[in-house]
């Protein structure tokens, strides 16, 4: 054979296994990256989970301290129970509400409560309280995002 022609395929074969050993080794850091990512995930999935868990607990226990016994501060609208046990920040938005001639959006709530409508961060609170209320049957909300008084 040609010394030169085997010269050229040790040199063609020395490349290939340094090509080699190079993808084997970018190989074990994206499998190494896979594993670091999939344990991130199910951490992250974890953290949710008590997240949500934390959440719903506290909305379900929006409770305070009364004469050592737990009442929820905003209780759901019953017959024996009184707009006068609401907060006094609730009891404004509810008299807020029956000054307005029907179905209103949190934005004009607020623009009768005087708050800086113009600032996202100061009237999500608010959304939050009419949401509140709505869900404990003070409010009605409607599909479109307005809320009326419930009679």
């Amino acid at each position: 054979m040609d010394p030169e022609l085997l010269e050229r395929i040790s040199a063609r074969r020395a490349e290939l296994d340094e090509l080699e050993e190079q993808l084997a080794k970018q190989l074990a850091e994206v499998r190494a990256e896979r594993d670091d990512l999939a344990v991130a995930e199910r951490v992250l999935e974890r953290m949710s989970e008590q997240l949500a868990d934390e959440r719903a607990s506290a909305a379900q226990s929006a409770a305070g301290q009364v004469g050592g016994q737990a009442v929820m501060l905003i209780p759901h609208r019953t017959s024996g129970v009184e707009e006068a046990t609401l907060p006094p920040d609730y009891q404004r938005i509810l008299a807020a509400m029956r000054q307005a001639a029907g179905p209103v959006k949190a934005r004009e709530v607020g623009q009768v409560l005087g708050v800086d409508v113009s600032v996202r961060g100061k009237l999500e609170p608010l959304r939050g309280k009419l949401v509140r209320l709505a869900d404990r049957g003070w409010l009605r909300k409607l599909p479109d995002g307005r809320f009326t008084i419930r009679l």
